[in-house]
């Protein structure tokens, strides 16, 4: 039987105040995570982060090269209230935070490592960009033989066209795209 984990991807107060037009997102995701909480399914926040100057990006990086040069002029990547999880959505004590280094969750990160130890098979994918940080997981996750969930409601992208085309027509050659209240129906029957 497959061991699951809930990502709840990029979900930092600098990020949501970026994609946050849709004012029911974070309810909405906070029922995905109440919902594996109370069926005993991990909750792993995946948060992006940096050391102070941002050592870790290159100036080659086109996205984070653009992000550790604005950092100098303040806010940033690198630490402070900014860049922790949304307070709507905030971990519990149980749940694990992982930070990446890159756009896919495991790119820096430790997050395969403590998936394999806690003998995880199958990821539930949620987070904000849905053509950042979900395309970029879900197809590494893919190559890496996890069993894949997309909660499309779950996701929030900058354009609603890219959003669209990702759930309906990409994601599903590799993962079940199915909506929240779809998933928290299956997982507390």
């Amino acid at each position: 039987m497959a061991k699951s984990a809930l990502l709840v991807m990029d979900v930092q107060r600098v990020i949501v105040e970026r994609f946050g037009d849709d004012p029911d997102y974070l309810p909405r995701l906070n029922r995905a995570i109440d919902a594996a909480r109370a069926a005993g399914i991990a909750v792993i926040y995946v948060v992006v982060g940096f050391r102070k100057g941002y050592p870790e990006v290159s100036p080659r990086n086109k996205a984070f090269g653009e992000i550790a040069a604005r950092a100098s002029a303040g806010g940033g990547f690198a630490g402070g209230p900014a860049t922790e999880v949304h307070p709507d959505v905030a971990p519990g004590p149980d749940d694990v935070i992982v930070t990446k280094k890159r756009v896919s969750a495991f790119a820096g990160s430790d997050l395969d490592m403590l998936l394999r130890a806690a003998e995880i098979d199958s990821l539930v994918l949620t987070g904000i960009a849905t053509s950042g940080v979900v395309l970029s997981t879900l197809r590494q996750a893919a190559d890496l033989d996890f069993g894949l969930t997309v909660l499309s409601d779950g996701c929030l992208d900058g354009d609603a066209e890219v959003h669209r085309v990702l759930t309906e027509k990409v994601f599903p050659r590799q993962a079940d795209v199915i909506t929240i209240d779809e998933w928290t129906k299956a997982v507390t029957a």
